[in-house]
């Protein structure tokens, strides 16, 4: 017997496979037609219902005027010189009371491509219409938190992102802080992973810290990559770099990174975006050598980004590759991130909520 759906789907992607199951049925379809819909869609990338031609051509007729595959629509696209390619997607209010918001993706393709060309590109992934964390360094939190994204809403950026190419990893750092919105960003990777095929290890999720939440999820060993956004090694500038993390120990936080890597087998990945005259001087990077020195971890450092509201400009010449080399020669994994898509506003830090 069909599942009852528990509501009209305004989406394929919001629609669950019971509601799915129930909404095909209702229309003259075969139960099993949810899953080689889903299947179409999700693992084969196919965006058109004409296009999908293992289900009937009226029962295509009939979702194409019924269900469209996305909640969202693409509102702006931009493409850097360097191919990077930024998606502003406005996804409606949850109730007709509330507003629109949109929100904004970045396909980054591989740098080289004709070298490897089985390599994908990465593609970065909001979980949160705004960001509550307010970092003063990065252009998310300038509006603040107007939502949760929902799980088909993260879901959405990766299908629309793999529409512009093949993706090899995603990483989950461009608006919002993941751990505030985890159930959402947790349904959402599980089709990723299970029904898109991108493998845990090709995931990583980037966060402010919160000890207790990663305490928590860690005995789950949940399927991605950690990335924690640690940018100081000193407590009092930490205050004042991540607010919401205002009070909150550094060596707390990195215990709970520890425990991430006793709890999993995987090492975390520390992210200190480097500021001219901020952080990025050779105390800054001697007393970061202290912190992680015989950690299982990584640091990877990404020179700041400029935005032109914020007062932070960019590290002089050499400083980013004096900084790493001091922590190599220390004994630390360190790479630097030059990021792409300057020119378009799509690097690390200039992602924005648009109301």
């Amino acid at each position: 017997m069909a599942d009852a759906p528990s509501s009209v789907p305004r989406s394929l992607l919001e629609a669950d496979q019971a509601t799915l199951r129930a909404f095909i049925v209702a229309r003259g379809g075969k139960a099993f037609h949810a899953k080689v819909l889903r299947r179409a869609v999700l693992e084969r990338g196919v965006l058109d219902y004409e296009h999908i031609t293992d289900l009937p051509a009226g029962l295509r007729a009939i979702l194409s005027e019924e269900l469209p595959i996305f909640s969202g629509r693409l509102v702006d696209e931009l493409t850097a010189t360097d191919g990077t390619h930024k998606l502003l997607i406005e996804f409606p209010g949850r109730t007709d009371r509330d507003k629109p918001v949109s929100v904004e993706t970045v396909h980054i393709p591989p740098i080289r491509p004709d070298r490897d060309p089985n390599k994908g590109a990465t593609l970065c992934v909001s979980s949160q219409a705004g960001c509550p964390v307010a970092c003063p360094f990065c252009a998310s939190g300038l509006l603040g938190l107007a939502r949760n994204l929902q799980a088909h809403e993260i879901v959405e950026q990766y299908v629309r992102g793999r529409a512009l190419g093949p993706l090899s990893r995603s990483v989950v750092m461009g608006i919002g802080e993941p751990l505030l919105n985890y159930t959402q960003l947790s349904t959402a990777l599980d089709t990723v992973r299970d029904e898109m095929g991108l493998g845990g290890r090709k995931l990583t999720v980037s966060t402010v810290g919160f000890p207790d939440r990663l305490r928590k999820l860690a005995p789950q060993r949940p399927r991605f990559q950690l990335a924690i956004s640690l940018h100081t090694p000193d407590q009092a500038q930490r205050d004042r770099l991540v607010p919401a993390m205002a009070g909150v120990p550094i060596e707390d936080i990195l215990a709970a990174g520890d425990d991430w890597f006793e709890q999993t087998g995987r090492e975390v990945t520390y992210e200190y975006v480097l500021l001219g005259g901020e952080n990025d001087s050779e105390g800054h990077a001697l007393r970061l050598l202290d912190r992680l020195r015989g950690r299982r971890c990584s640091v990877n450092l990404i020179p700041y980004n400029p935005t032109p509201e914020l007062p932070f400009y960019r590290p002089e010449s050499g400083a980013p590759e004096y900084f790493r080399d001091t922590l190599v020669e220390g004994g630390l994994t360190a790479t630097i991130r030059w990021s792409r898509g300057l020119e378009g506003s799509a690097a690390c830090g200039q992602l924005r909520l648009v109301r």
